[in-house]
């Protein structure tokens, strides 16, 4: 490889097996790097710096590959894991379905007919 910076623009056209090809490609460079930089004083730390940040978008791109696809499996299925869910807040997720809070119980059904909230004709001052 020996390219050093990865652009993530050319990563998401490639497959799996080619983004992991790549992956193993970097991590080698990289550790062929540190021993340099063990057995020289005279290596370029910019170039660790560029391998690791490329190690992490190639890295990145098979993870949000394989959230897709596992978004599409689980696209309708009854039940989503929890890693994706929607995260929003817990007040949120904890909060009533509309469902739930537009249901009345029997007997406030009863009790509003029975006793509907008075008509006043004056307004309180």
């Amino acid at each position: 490889m020996s390219s050093g910076k990865v652009k993530a623009a050319q990563l998401w056209s490639k497959n799996k097996e080619d983004l992991t090809k790549q992956l193993a490609e970097l991590k080698t460079e990289l550790s062929q790097l540190r021993i340099q930089k063990i057995v020289s004083s005279g290596t370029k730390l910019t170039k660790i710096h560029d391998l690791r940040k490329s190690i992490a978008r190639v890295l990145t791109v098979i993870n949000a590959n394989q959230r897709a696809q596992l978004r599409l499996f689980y696209k309708n299925k009854k039940y989503l894991p929890l890693d994706l869910r929607a995260k929003k807040t817990r007040a949120i997720r904890r909060r009533l379905s509309p469902e739930d809070a537009s249901r009345v119980l029997e007997k406030t059904k009863k009790r509003q007919t029975h006793f509907p909230q008075r008509k006043f004709a004056v307004k309180a001052a």
